[in-house]
């Protein structure tokens, strides 16, 4: 099988958002057009090749990429190349040495609790659109989720009784995520409204305004930064004494090392408390 055929095969993977399946594309089709050059295809993929690969990407080349890709770009690419070697070869035929170069840390930068209540405040309660938005951004808020997540979000997902929300995310791995108080009311109230834009039979939790399930470019021009909501959920969890654990189970990280990018939040807090209360502090 050619390198493109199996690129498109990979691409057709049901596991692959739609989202991550347009970002591995355009990297995969970069990957495909150097291997051609270099007389290869993906089959013949080793250490030395996939090194060779990396080292390409480092290096600023005159005309056509005056400047080097950042370190987070390169480690993009190639964690799209090596997830299609996986996919096409199997895992024992993928290296596994460090290539990308390491990146610097960034740590969420989270709103304090009274910004992110003024920004809720601002989304005003008016008419449907309105308690929409502020329906959408409490649960988000309330729940820690992902831009996807949350517009995948269907009718039968919120267990009021129970006070949950079963959320579909990454790698379609379920999880409960409690429902808060805030959040559960303005979904409710959202529910009320909601059929003066319903079209047909449409499950959606949130609807457009042409009464189609919201999607996730929509919710953008909603909400510029969404993710910042998400970010809010696991630091002011962390602040108030969560523990990673905890957190990473609520965030629907399969990996702690995810998670631990808000420990630093959690030494803060530690030292708050030993300065408060240790005797030598």
């Amino acid at each position: 099988m050619s390198t493109t055929s199996a690129i498109e095969r990979f691409l057709q993977s049901p596991s692959l958002s739609e989202a991550t399946r347009r970002a591995y594309r355009i990297d995969l089709e970069e990957f495909a057009a150097w291997l051609e050059a270099q007389g290869a295809t993906h089959e013949d993929v080793d250490a030395r090749l996939l090194t060779a690969y990396a080292a390409e990407l480092g290096s600023a080349r005159p005309g056509r990429q005056p400047r080097k890709l950042a370190g987070a770009t390169i480690a993009r690419k190639l964690a799209a190349v090596r997830a299609f070697l996986r996919f096409s070869l199997g895992p024992k035929r993928v290296p596994d040495a460090r290539l990308a170069p390491r990146r610097g840390r960034r740590l969420p930068v989270a709103p304090k609790v009274e910004e992110i209540e003024s920004e809720l405040e601002a989304l005003g309660s008016d008419d449907p659109l309105q308690i929409r938005n502020r329906a959408l951004a409490e649960l988000i808020y309330s729940a820690g989720l992902r831009s996807r997540e949350a517009v995948d979000l269907n009718l039968g997902d919120i267990d009021f009784d129970g006070e949950s929300v079963r959320v579909l995310g990454k790698g379609a791995k379920e999880r409960v995520v409690p429902l808060g108080e805030e959040a559960s009311y303005w979904v409710g109230r959202w529910l009320q409204v909601r059929p003066r834009l319903a079209t047909g039979v449409q499950n959606a939790l949130f609807l457009s305004a042409r009464g189609r399930r919201l999607d996730t470019s929509t919710l953008r021009r909603l909400f510029p930064h969404p993710h910042r909501f998400r970010h809010s959920f696991a630091t002011h969890l962390l602040e108030g004494g969560a523990d990673l654990r905890t957190i990473q189970e609520l965030l629907g990280h399969s990996s702690l090392s995810t998670t631990q990018m808000y420990s630093h939040v959690d030494a803060k807090r530690l030292r708050r408390v030993y300065d408060r209360s240790h005797p030598r502090s």
